[in-house]
């Protein structure tokens, strides 16, 4: 399927790893210009491999003036932005079941990296949208943001608040021909995840202590109808085809991309 998305200009946050990256191959793929944000100091160098035109910008989503300035410099160099990818998100770095092994003080970084950077992303972007009447937003959320999970409440709790927000915009941008969906990933191999499973097993005594691998197999395969794991390129099929045309009746919606672990009916 062609999804018409050729010499259209796509920004992916948090681009330079993970899923952000092959959002960010995927739609290079699909003939995008494509400029990635993320606070990695290698994002240049990254973007520079992308097989298309690119930009590799370094931006704290949580910062307000920073992202004003991408915006302006990828216009600049790329164009108007038509596609926003965003993918950028941190947690707590702590296994928080039950929450009291958190404390307050590990949830505003969370909820101001999380929450605030999806709020700066749209307030900074949706205006040219507006303007041009045309425009995507795709934001990555998490199945965590649906079914309350107990391992990073912090984390958990922004991705509730992603999907709502998300929502909210699509409602208020609808007139203007600019759609807002959300992508929710199920169980995905990366750094984050990776880190979940780490704070986990520094809790455990050593006799109950397991590698990542096992920790994980048992895992995906207990909560995953499909029983297999969801790559970062199953998250970026499903994000590219959201942002096009193809999917131009679909807005305020959340797909989960996630081996069919939550089904609502």
């Amino acid at each position: 399927m062609d999804l018409q998305l050729n010499g259209l200009v796509a920004v992916v946050t948090g681009g330079a790893s993970g899923i952000g990256l092959a959002c960010a191959n995927t739609l290079a793929h699909e003939g995008c210009r494509v400029a990635l944000w993320d606070l990695s100091p290698n994002v240049p160098t990254t973007a520079a491999q992308l097989m298309a035109p690119s930009l590799g910008l370094t931006v704290d989503v949580s910062n307000l003036q920073a992202v004003e300035s991408a915006v302006r410099h990828t216009e600049s160099a790329l164009g108007p932005i038509d596609i926003l990818v965003h993918a950028a998100a941190m947690g707590s770095g702590k296994f928080g079941f039950p929450f009291t092994n958190l404390t307050p003080a590990d949830w505003p970084k969370v909820l101001n990296v999380n929450i605030v950077g999806m709020v700066n992303i749209a307030h900074a972007v949706a205006p040219g949208m507006i303007a041009r009447k045309q425009g995507s937003f795709v934001f990555i959320a998490s199945i965590a943001g649906q079914i309350g999970s107990q391992t990073d409440p912090p984390y958990s709790a922004s991705k509730a608040a992603n999907i709502n927000f998300a929502q909210c915009m699509a409602k208020d941008l609808a007139p203007h021909n600019v759609r807002v969906n959300i992508v929710s990933p199920g169980m995905v191999q990366t750094p984050l995840n990776k880190a979940v499973w780490q704070a986990w097993h520094d809790r455990q005594p050593p006799e109950l202590r397991r590698s990542y691998d096992e920790w994980a197999g048992d895992k995906v395969r207990s909560v995953a109808p499909l029983r297999r794991w969801q790559t970062p390129e199953d998250i970026a099929d499903t994000v590219a085809f959201l942002a096009s045309n193809r999917a131009r009746q679909i807005t305020g919606q959340t797909v989960n991309v996630d081996g069919g672990q939550v089904m609502h009916s």
